[in-house]
């Protein structure tokens, strides 16, 4: 009783049909099948590439299951371990099964039809777990390409000095600037038979952890304990009351100080679930201290103040910044109605990521597979702001237990930690647990507007959008913007139209300058070619004076084009600004017999203060001073013997 025999299911069925492995069994073998036919190999064939379609066709189950179970992959606690489940899978079908591109996402359907029944998760979200795996495949192997040929190139170095180890802070920069896993890079120099310097890694891991920690290093001061007492919040239902300071602290960070006061009531909103902290003032008189943030340390709210009231002791009155306090209300709502509305729009797999509300702007993180339309954006807007004008009123239930709360239909938010006893925000039929401030009722939000919309990880989008008085400022200079290009155009009626036909037109007219420019560059190449000087068998071209650069660089290309062979053109030329620019451009047969145009002009450049190189046959090179253009000129006739 109460022992783990291992005996789970994949252990079962390997019992019942008689066979030797877990991999021989029906669980696996179709998704095993399905790799080598996609794969183009033969498993038992080779015991690499056997271990490779057994770890993919393992790591594709915990990673579609934990996908429709609405984990996806990330940077931190969950995801990041799916994360490396998947990028594991990949390094093994790069490396041994030789798939450049992306292709265990065309396994989801193979699975689903083996486990689809029992799971309708699975062909429920098979489109999202499809669509996530694809794009964390073609993230990681762009990473993957570029740290191996960067490792490759590591490990040959290393075996041209003789070494089987290569240095801890070449592994380290894999690691860290090109996000090369660690474990990956130790796997294949184990395949080289090579080590790694681990002591010299980990020196570099601390070293950049101590400047993470000097870059945010804190200082802080004893509590100053002015009485004894547990803190109030009443934020929910006022905007100001008496109270007085239970305690206080000095803060030094970055050459900042400040200080953090902990009240017995307060009307602040601590900075929680994506909402920030309210602001605002402790008033005893005319003394009257601003409280520019609050934070929440140990389950209460900090007030955040440059300076310490001049009695410590006095009964203050705390007010919060109602204004802003209603902005920021107005945008969480927002959140909620938004939420609801993306997930009537594009479906039930919608779920919050994560989010941000300030009294300015809201940000809305949520998962989807794929970039929303401006239809559907436009659908989400309509749907949200149609919730806005219904102006329903808050129905809002605290202390309620968590098993009363899910049977009430509420939705908890991700990331969110919630204990035995929940607050539930009703508004209509947008059920959350949430403990952040509210309006009263969703009109006073005035109107919703998206304002961007973007991806910020595999499978995760993003909405940032305003409110009320946000949207009329936005609505304002969208109206000047307007206005002003409607007075360019003498206030056309169809502005539009307008504006269409001055890009034709412009389209036209840019037409018309770049055929006469090649006109003039033709005129001037054979302006050129006709005063060309010949030295030694080699037909000399040269251009000087202020000159537009890409007219030079078309004048080189067209000598060229006319006089393909035994040719030099040199320009020692200046733009309009009189920056120096060197040209240079040899002709094939030229270069075969040894001149090279990057060199020289290279070595040219120096006497312009600049620099810049090339192909042999043609090369630039500008710089900063203008008196040596002569010189370099000089240089460039020296070096080739013109």
């Amino acid at each position: 009783k109460v022992i783990d025999t291992g005996m789970g299911f994949e252990r079962l069925c390997m019992a019942l049909q008689g066979k030797k492995s877990n991999y021989d069994t029906d669980v696996f073998t179709p998704l095993i099948n399905k790799i080598g036919e996609l794969a183009g190999k033969k498993y038992g064939e080779d015991a690499k590439v056997d271990v490779a379609m057994r770890v993919i066709a393992d790591h594709v189950r915990t990673i579609a299951f934990s996908i429709a179970d609405s984990q996806l992959p990330g940077n931190a606690k969950a995801g990041y371990v799916i994360r490396r489940i998947l990028r594991r899978a990949v390094r093994y079908a790069y490396t041994f099964l030789d798939q450049k591109q992306a292709f265990m996402y065309r396994l989801v359907d193979t699975l689903i039809d083996s486990m689809g029944e029992a799971y309708p998760e699975l062909p429920k979200q098979r489109d999202l777990i499809m669509k996530v795996i694809k794009e964390e495949e073609d993230a990681f192997l762009r990473t993957l390409e570029n740290g191996i040929r960067l490792l490759d190139s590591a490990i040959a170095s290393a075996k041209k000095e003789g070494k089987n180890e290569i240095s801890g802070k070449e592994a380290f920069i894999l690691y860290d600037t090109y996000g090369f896993p660690l474990d990956l890079t130790e796997l294949i120099l184990k395949e080289n038979g090579m080590t790694l310097d681990q002591a010299e890694f980990d020196s570099e891991m601390a070293a950049q952890k101590a400047r993470a920690r000097n870059a945010a290093a804190v200082e802080t001061g004893d509590w100053v304990v002015v009485r004894d007492g547990e803190q109030e919040f009443v934020g929910y239902d006022m905007t100001k009351t008496p109270t007085r300071i239970l305690r206080y602290r000095k803060v030094k960070q970055k050459n900042n100080e400040f200080y953090q006061i902990v009240l017995s009531v307060t009307p602040f909103y601590a900075e929680m679930g994506g909402q920030v902290g309210d602001r605002g003032h402790l008033v005893n008189g005319d003394d009257i201290v601003e409280i520019y943030d609050t934070k929440r340390e140990n389950g209460m709210g900090v007030h955040l103040t440059k300076k310490l009231p001049a009695d410590i002791e006095a009964v203050f009155e705390a007010e919060i910044d109602e204004e802003a306090r209603k902005a920021i209300s107005s945008n969480h709502t927002a959140t909620h109605l938004l939420h609801e509305a993306l997930r009537e729009v594009l479906g039930t797999h919608v779920e919050q990521r994560g989010s941000f509300v300030s009294h300015d702007v809201l940000r809305f993180d949520f998962s989807h597979f794929q970039k929303l339309t401006p239809e559907e954006i436009r659908r989400v807007e309509h749907l949200a702001n149609s919730r806005v004008r219904a102006a329903i009123p808050r129905d809002e239930k605290r202390c309620v237990s968590i098993d009363k709360a899910r049977e009430m239909g509420a939705m908890a938010l991700f990331g969110e930690k919630y204990g035995d006893e929940v607050r539930v925000i009703r508004y209509g039929s947008s059920v959350e647990l949430c403990g952040g401030t509210h309006v009263d009722n969703t009109g006073n939000i005035g109107m919703i507007k998206i304002i961007s919309e973007s991806s910020i990880a595999a499978g995760i989008r993003r909405i940032e959008a305003v409110t009320g008085a946000r949207v009329e400022d936005m609505l304002d200079k969208m109206q000047d913007t307007l206005r002003e290009i409607g007075s360019m155009f003498n206030n056309v009626p169809d502005l539009v139209q307008a504006l269409r036909k001055s890009i034709d037109e412009n389209a036209e007219l840019k037409h018309q300058a770049e055929e006469y420019f090649k006109e003039r560059v033709n005129v001037l190449t054979n302006e050129l070619l006709a005063k060309a000087r010949e030295v030694n068998g080699i037909k000399v071209v040269e251009l000087t004076g202020i000159r537009l650069p890409e007219v030079v660089k078309n004048v080189a290309f067209g000598v060229r084009a006319k006089s393909p062979e035994h040719t030099v053109f040199i320009g020692a030329t200046k733009d309009p600004a009189e920056k120096p620019l060197l040209t240079l451009m040899i002709t094939e047969d030229l270069v075969a017999d040894g001149m090279n145009a990057s060199t020289t002009v290279r070595e040219a450049a120096k006497l312009i203060q600049g620099g810049g190189g090339g192909q042999p046959g043609f090369a630039q090179a500008g710089g900063k001073n203008k008196d040596g253009i002569s010189a370099a000129y000089e240089k460039m006739h020296s070096i080739l013997g013109l």
